[in-house]
């Protein structure tokens, strides 16, 4: 429990200091970026499977078609996600970003009811609503659509809808997932290369070598996160999940002194009175669901890891 609460710390605290990284490499494009992104995780990702002799893994998912079909679509999410994030960042809008995530919790359970079928709970409800009402007040108060926000929510839950259904292994999955993008991301990291334009390998080492970063920062939280998930439950896990929006949110408001106008504050407190909603009834369908299983057995439940 302790490593596994380590582990989900670690994870959730380095996606949560990502706005000071990406600074850093402001030289190269957003786009460029994410490219190097892919890419470089991948070959981290082919290192970590060569050590541990996992190669193995990929077989049940490369011979299930609907599979590599899911993941591909998972990996076009994710670099939508990415892609807006990193632009995001660079261009100081850190406090919008920390939205998207402070919201995706909400995001993920609507898109459970309208794609899966699930059945939302009254205070889930309630608490969707309330998420609603927020937007609706950002729209209006700030004079614009929060679209960087609703962008990562909409396609981060989308990644984690799409995981879910394929159910694959984590280290085969996230490896297909890169394969299937970085032939693209190659491809425009050589274009970049022919024009003049590319920044990797062609600026500092320093800026180089933070740019080949990218991929060990991307996959170890990812790889940190799936070892928590096997630990801890994951009620812990879902409260843990809050840890990165509330880091980027100090970094961009106390850190980058991005401004906070009272429509912004407004539309903030708005959405944590709605998560807070949320996280009430989670916690407390956790605690039945623990009672209703020792009912079952007869015998008490010792919260055993995921």
């Amino acid at each position: 429990m302790r490593l596994g609460l380590l582990f989900g710390i670690g994870a959730y605290a380095i996606w949560g200091f990502f706005p000071l990284y990406f600074p850093l490499i402001e030289q190269a494009t957003a786009l460029e970026i994410l490219c190097e992104r892919f890419v470089f995780s991948l070959v981290f990702m082919a290192i970590v499977l060569t050590v541990s002799r996992g190669w193995s893994r990929l077989r049940p998912v490369v011979h299930d078609r609907r599979a590599l079909l899911l993941l591909s679509l998972a990996s076009a999410c994710i670099a939508l996600n990415w892609g807006v994030y990193i632009w995001a960042v660079n261009d100081g809008q850190v406090v919008e970003a920390s939205l998207g995530y402070f919201i995706n919790p909400l995001v993920l359970v609507l898109i459970g009811v309208v794609f899966l079928g699930e059945r939302l709970r009254r205070l889930q409800w309630v608490a969707v609503g309330i998420a609603t009402l927020a937007v609706l007040v950002l729209t209006v108060g700030l004079g614009k659509l929060p679209w960087i926000a609703l962008v990562l929510a909409f396609s981060f839950a989308a990644y984690g809808t799409v995981k879910k259904l394929v159910g694959a292994d984590p280290l085969a999955s996230l490896t297909i997932e890169t394969a299937v993008a970085s032939p693209f991301a190659l491809a425009y990291l050589v274009h970049l290369q022919l024009i003049g334009s590319l920044v990797l390998f062609h600026s500092s080492t320093r800026i180089t070598l933070l740019l080949m970063g990218t991929g060990v920062m991307t996959a170890i939280p990812l790889v940190m996160f799936g070892a928590a998930a096997n630990r801890i439950p994951l009620t812990s896990m879902g409260l843990l999940q809050y840890l990165t929006p509330i880091i980027q949110f100090v970094i961009g408001v106390f850190v980058l002194g991005e401004t906070m106008p009272p429509a912004r504050w407004a539309g903030f407190v708005i959405v944590w009175i709605a998560l807070a909603v949320f996280t009430y009834d989670s916690l407390r369908q956790g605690g039945r669901n623990r009672i209703a299983r020792r009912s079952a057995t007869g015998v008490d439940e010792v919260e055993a890891p995921v």
